[in-house]
């Protein structure tokens, strides 16, 4: 996962829903109305997710299976033990291939509303298909996933008992997302601070949600995934690209190469700060090693400004609040 826009106060209307071509997705949680710009991550039995569903998703999640060479599993570039991604520049495919963007974490996926940096997937079971046919990560095909998974009795029967059509490229998608929606990280000392805790949040850490607001930060990072339910530009108040001292590449060009538009060149969707202390490094490129560099990155080509020392910090210690409990569906 990456920091794109620590509040960006220049935003095109049009880049925060999708293009009026694409499907609206359909959200798998509907926050209550509040008059908060964000709210906690709700408790995991108000998401109405099918435990089936879910436990037979986290057995396809780990199984290498899903990869040509069966050597790589959805948990190879996302960790379970870790926070969701990696903590790579880049996500490594199979025969150790490169990829070319920082792998997000799944924790609080199922609260985005759409999926890849560059928002191509709508759904979470659409996603699913991405990485099984990239060449440079699982390298696969549903004909070939389905063919090795279909010599397996326990999966055969397992899927039998949820859908009457058994396994299909479908019903593992559907599994697949179930398990993804249930990676959910609720009871952060944010969240409890929002429940009206108030010493949750030490002093320093309320001065950085005092500064998030204040200087803007919450126009881009909003709602139960602080994030993850807009585009955004990178470089609102100045060239990244520029100054980061590498060529620009096709995967820096962002919803560009989704939708050919000029006003989309460079803009993401812009990802969720729930545990982001723990996800560098950041930015859709990898290209930041630490929390301290991509706040100040942000704070210079979003906002236009150099952050004091102290302001860096009390922003910090506001992010690492956001630090939530592991997923129950973990436990």
């Amino acid at each position: 996962m990456a920091l794109v826009a620590l509040g960006a106060v220049v935003v095109w209307q049009d880049r925060l829903r999708p293009s009026p071509a694409e499907p609206a997705p359909v959200p798998a949680y509907e926050p209550p109305a509040t008059h908060q710009p964000v709210t906690p991550i709700p408790a995991a039995h108000e998401l109405g997710l099918d435990p089936r569903k879910v436990a037979l998703g986290k057995r396809i999640f780990q199984d290498v299976r899903l990869s040509q060479d069966d050597t790589l599993a959805c948990a190879g570039c996302h960790r379970l033990t870790h926070a969701g991604d990696d903590g790579l520049t880049v996500a490594v495919g199979i025969q150790g291939r490169l990829g070319s963007l920082n792998s997000p974490t799944v924790f609080n996926s199922g609260f985005n509303f759409r999926q890849f940096w560059d928002g191509r997937s709508g759904t979470l079971e659409e996603q699913a298909q991405g990485p099984i046919h990239n060449p440079v990560e699982m390298a696969s095909n549903w004909q070939e996933v389905l063919a090795k998974l279909g010599q397996d009795a326990a999966y055969v029967n397992a899927f039998k008992a949820i859908w009457p059509a058994g396994m299909t490229a479908e019903t593992l998608s559907s599994a697949l997302a179930e398990f993804q929606r249930s990676l959910t990280t609720p009871d952060s000392a944010f969240d409890r601070y929002l429940r009206g805790e108030t010493a949750a949040l030490d002093d320093q850490a309320r001065r950085g949600w005092d500064l998030f607001r204040n200087l803007g930060c919450i126009a881009c990072h909003q709602g139960v995934n602080l994030g993850g339910n807009m585009y955004a530009s990178l470089g609102v108040m100045g060239d990244y690209f520029a100054d980061r001292g590498k060529p620009v590449a096709k995967e820096d060009l962002g919803r560009f190469n989704v939708t050919g538009r000029e006003a989309d060149r460079h803009v993401f969707k812009v990802p969720t700060l729930r545990n982001v202390a723990r996800t560098a490094p950041y930015f859709h490129d990898g290209s930041l090693p630490n929390l301290e560099k991509a706040v100040e990155a942000m704070a210079r080509y979003q906002l236009g400004i150099r952050l004091s020392s102290q302001d860096s910090q009390d922003l910090i210690a506001f992010l690492t609040s956001l630090d939530g409990r592991r997923p129950e569906s973990l436990q």
